[in-house]
């Protein structure tokens, strides 16, 4: 049987731009990280290890395609990731959506890369990880997942991430620490207040060459 692979031309990806912020206090696909906002920030990150690149959010933002949730009543991670799946699903040629959140400008550059080598059949699931903690929403999905995933959702009130992924098939992709000029800075620090975004600040500063 011969080894299974992805190709580029066969993923798509869907930034998570719907939660509440509500530790933030505003939208934080708008909050500026230095001269960029954060979504612009993981826009440009993602867009060059896909085919094309959506926005799941309420309303249209930096000139990309808006990708709202299918299942109403702010359900959560896993309803972003279903219209992720849905979406990409339409695409012909796409079998896999790639997600990642818009409060994570840090993420590797060559995350899809690694989630598509440590999947070895079609209907795999692969996650991200760092520090030994899990980050399922960055992930790699098999589109064909959709029904699955929407039946799911309607029938779990808690509707955790980690009860989703223990009725499929899923491989966990370590990432190291990516290393600074203050110290080594964990790839999916996520920014939720504004002490977070002051972080994130000085570590775009010790990124920079």
């Amino acid at each position: 049987m011969a080894e299974f692979s992805l190709d580029k031309s066969e993923i798509a990806g869907v930034v998570l731009a719907g939660g509440r912020s509500q530790r933030m206090g505003r939208d934080k696909a708008g909050v500026m990280l230095g001269t960029e906002t954060l979504l612009r920030h993981v826009l440009a990150r993602l867009s060059p290890q896909v085919s094309s690149i959506a926005v799941n959010a309420d309303a249209a933002a930096e000139d990309v395609p808006v990708v709202p949730d299918h299942i109403a009543g702010k359900a959560g991670p896993m309803a972003g990731i279903h219209a992720a799946m849905v979406h990409a699903a339409g695409i012909p040629s796409v079998t896999h959506v790639v997600t990642v959140s818009v409060d994570c400008p840090f993420f590797p550059a060559d995350l899809v890369t690694r989630l598509t080598a440590a999947v070895d059949h079609p209907s795999q699931i692969a996650i991200a990880a760092s520090e030994g903690r899990s980050h399922p929403v960055f992930g790699l999905w098999p589109v064909t997942l959709a029904a699955d995933l929407k039946a799911w959702i309607a029938a779990d009130e808690k509707r955790r991430v980690r009860d989703f992924l223990l009725r499929h098939d899923v491989t966990e992709v370590a990432f190291p620490l990516h290393p600074t000029r203050a110290s080594l800075l964990d790839p999916f620090f996520n920014i939720n207040t504004p002490d977070d975004l002051a972080e994130a600040e000085r570590w775009l500063e010790a990124l920079r060459t």
